[in-house]
């Protein structure tokens, strides 16, 4: 029955299939380590040629194999993570990779299908295409609990201009304008090839008057841009301003959660903290779980990281696991504490995103044989969404390493008077690989949509500092210990994507429903 399935499968044109791949291997080269971020506007159109005249069930597995292709090759590292941390020898490791695959190269597949079945016109295709596409993106950021790593937007993070759009629709918008161009190169290769799309030929004015909308409207959003850049700028200047340092301590993840290293691993940081004090920090931020010990019921270790911050002067902000006790359990946390100069608690944040089998186990009734791969006891329960944390005259956003891929909370944050962000994390888990690259990718976008500074504080890397325009200050390299300082303003003000959220997405996934709707109609009455 396998065998059968397999040969089902990739029963294919070898070129259409060789055309799908590339698109998956395309996507996956616009992204970092590899950024080269111009591809992400034709990467598509492979893909678009292959299912060309093809059947629903056709172009559904060439989806899947270009999904595959694409995330497979984007999301090779977690081998490394699942062996390395999770104990599991090489052939679990890549068969769950594979599995994890599948599932998000199943949007793709919808992808495809839907604009075989629902684009039945040329018209309806060019514009169908990308709100498909946006519309998926965005049931992926939430289906599951959500894994919208490295949506097509992202991938143009380094582009200011174009990227400031994002105050108004969030990354989808990006995404949205990117898939509409491949959209229009590729029905212009229609009518320069003589082409049909099924069955209805492709005019002159709909080429010309494709490629001509892009034009337009990458023009308008490139004016929007250096608009708002000047105008976050201005912002900048008579914002009040905070100076904030970062630790990172690179602490191996193999030692981090060993008892025997928790009093070098506190007086590491303590170390680096104190070599702050020449610049003056009104802030100083730790990692994720900086403190791989119950602060503050661990005393000992407690009052030694209190006289340390007592001695450097200034405020801090550090991870460490939490719990609460109740009568008939004891609930556990990944936390952030915000401790005053004088060592005394003054706010703390409770992680609200868990990661799926990295902090809690999902239907665990149902899978009592899965484990977690981190080494704590007990599951960690769920903090509440778009909670800050009051600090001086501002209000500080703490995103817990996974929440910073979440355009909500980030938003809930800002709506609840956030004025800065701050995300606190821990990326040893993905060695050298390109995954720590991908994480910093995406905070960019945290700060544009929000208009908010944003402070990146991370174990092993990468740190760094992203004022409101979207600009990366400083970074620092992997697996050094580092201290950076910046300076950095304080902006209030609301954008548009804070106060009215994912508007853009959920429109494309409502005309998505309705293209559907139809197509499926159509489908079954032409059969």
């Amino acid at each position: 029955m396998y065998r059968e399935f397999a040969l089902k499968f990739f029963k294919f044109d070898m070129a259409r299939t060789a055309l799908a791949v590339s698109s998956g291997l395309l996507l996956t080269a616009t992204f970092p380590k590899f950024e080269l971020n111009w591809l992400a506007w034709v990467a598509v159109v492979p893909l678009l040629i292959a299912i060309k005249d093809r059947h629903p069930g056709e172009s559904f597995r060439l989806g899947m194999i270009a999904g595959l292709a694409h995330f497979l090759s984007l999301l090779y590292w977690l081998i490394h993570t699942m062996q390395t941390y999770g104990n599991l020898p090489l052939f679990l490791s890549v068969g769950i990779l594979f599995l994890f695959a599948c599932v998000l190269g199943f949007f793709v597949a919808v992808f495809t299908l839907g604009v075989t079945v629902t684009c039945h016109r040329p018209i309806v295709c060019l514009l169908g295409i990308p709100t498909l596409w946006v519309a998926l993106e965005y049931l992926r950021s939430f289906i599951f609990t959500g894994f919208p790593w490295e949506l097509l937007g992202y991938s143009q993070y380094k582009i200011l201009p174009l990227i400031q759009l994002a105050d108004i629709t969030g990354v989808y918008g990006i995404s949205f304008l990117i898939v509409l161009t491949n959209a229009a190169i590729f029905v212009f290769l229609l009518y320069g090839s003589g082409a049909d799309w099924q069955s209805m030929p492709i005019k002159r004015e709909l080429a010309l008057t494709s490629l001509l909308l892009c034009i337009v409207l990458l023009v308008a959003t490139i004016m929007y841009g250096r608009q708002r850049i000047t105008a976050v700028d201005t912002g900048i200047q008579t914002a009040p301003t905070i100076r904030a340092s970062v630790v990172q301590g690179n602490i191996e993840q193999g030692i981090k959660w060993d008892p025997a290293f928790q009093l070098s691993t506190v007086q590491k940081h303590l170390r680096l903290s104190l070599a702050t004090q020449k610049d003056q920090p009104d802030l100083v931020v730790w990692p994720e779980t900086a403190t791989s010990f119950y602060f503050p019921y661990d005393q000992g270790l407690t009052n030694l990281v209190q006289r340390g911050i007592v001695e450097t002067g200034s405020d801090f902000l550090i991870g460490s696991p939490s719990f609460e006790r109740r009568a008939d359990r004891v609930k556990y946390y990944n936390s952030a504490y915000l401790v005053d100069l004088n060592g005394q608690i003054q706010g703390k944040y409770d992680k609200a995103h868990l990661v799926p089998f990295g902090e809690y186990v999902p239907f665990k009734k149902w899978l009592p044989f899965l484990g977690k791969i981190v080494a704590q006891v007990g599951d960690f329960y769920p903090g509440p969404k778009g909670q800050t944390i009051a600090w001086r005259d501002a209000h500080l956003g703490v995103l817990i390493c996974y929440e910073g891929i979440f355009p909500y909370l980030a938003r809930a944050q800002a709506r609840n008077q956030a004025t800065l962000l701050i995300i606190i994390t821990n990326d040893a888990w993905y060695g050298r690989s390109s995954a720590p690259y991908q994480h910093f990718s995406m905070a960019v976008f945290r700060a544009v949509e929000t208009r908010r500074a944003l402070i990146r504080s991370a174990n092993t890397g990468i740190s760094g500092f992203i004022d409101p325009a979207g600009r990366i200050l400083q970074t620092t390299p992997l697996f050094e210990e580092k201290i950076v300082t910046q300076q950095l303003p304080l902006l209030q003000v609301a954008s548009i994507y804070t106060r009215y959220g994912d508007f853009l997405a959920i429109f494309c996934l409502i005309i998505s429903l309705g293209l559907a709707f139809m197509g499926i109609k159509r489908y079954y009455l032409t059969v």
